[in-house]
């Protein structure tokens, strides 16, 4: 197993369990505890974990951005439950935006039983998980690859982008606040996503239940701008009375 990998799966399981035990790892994986250290001080200095007498735990910081190979694994049965939502809401035959978010790829699968849509995006993973699908339209924002992302970002993104106007922009975000509003880990990113905001007609976030209260680095908008909030969990009644206040809708599962 190449190292990178070791240290993804180390990410994974800090994701699931929040902490690790370099022992437990070491048999694990078959390598010296010492190669282990290295690897938890690598994702220390990457700013991804913090170390702790004989292991690590995570850090939960909303800004600090986890590899997209590690998002789209965490939290599977929440992004999937929000990607059927998703789909229900859009019809065949629309012009959609969606974003790099792991959980856009989710309803990017949930999305290929409609007929006729047209998809724009500036993340190379959902351009590869629609590659096979027929009479689809897809449309590449076009811009600079984001290292370590699969995703596009910069001024031909946002030219790219602006040059459309679609019915629905779904997007996902790091945190969502009622004070410091809808924010992710980083100002390119946001910039994407409030040009796609200004392109279409609806604007659906598409958060699990953990991105409520949390901030992360740069804003994006208003935690009232959305028109529709779809997430895997019920939020709680001070979120719920925001949302009927501000017209916002929110939709999440029957429980």
């Amino acid at each position: 197993m190449l190292a990178l990998e070791r240290r993804n799966r180390i990410l994974e399981k800090l994701q699931e369990e929040k902490r690790v035990v370099v022992s437990e790892l070491s048999t694990q994986f078959g390598v010296s505890e010492e190669t282990i250290r290295r690897d938890l001080e690598k994702l220390e200095k990457e700013g991804l974990a913090t170390k702790s007498y004989g292991g690590a735990v995570l850090n939960e910081n909303a800004s600090i951005d986890m590899p997209f190979n590690v998002r789209k694994k965490a939290n599977v049965a929440g992004k999937q439950r929000i990607a059927e939502l998703v789909a229900s809401r859009v019809h065949d035959g629309d012009h959609i935006i969606l974003d790099a978010s792991s959980t856009a790829v989710f309803i990017a699968k949930a999305l290929k039983e409609k007929e006729h849509l047209t998809v724009i995006t500036n993340s190379i993973e959902i351009i590869i998980e629609l590659s096979d699908v027929s009479d689809w339209n897809i449309i590449c924002s076009g811009g600079s690859l984001r290292e370590g992302y699969l995703a596009l970002v910069g001024p031909k993104t946002a030219e790219g982008i602006s040059s459309f106007n679609a019915d629905k922009a779904i997007l996902s975000c790091k945190g969502i606040d009622l004070v410091k509003g809808v924010t992710d880990g980083n100002e390119m990113f946001s910039q994407a996503k409030q040009v796609m905001m200004q392109s279409a007609q609806e604007t659906i976030l598409a958060i699990d239940s953990s991105k409520f209260d949390r901030v992360a680095f740069s804003k994006l908008c208003s935690a009232d701008a959305m028109d529709v909030v779809i997430t895997d969990h019920k939020p709680d009644e001070r979120w719920l009375s925001f949302f009927r206040r501000s017209h916002v809708e929110c939709v999440y599962p029957e429980e």
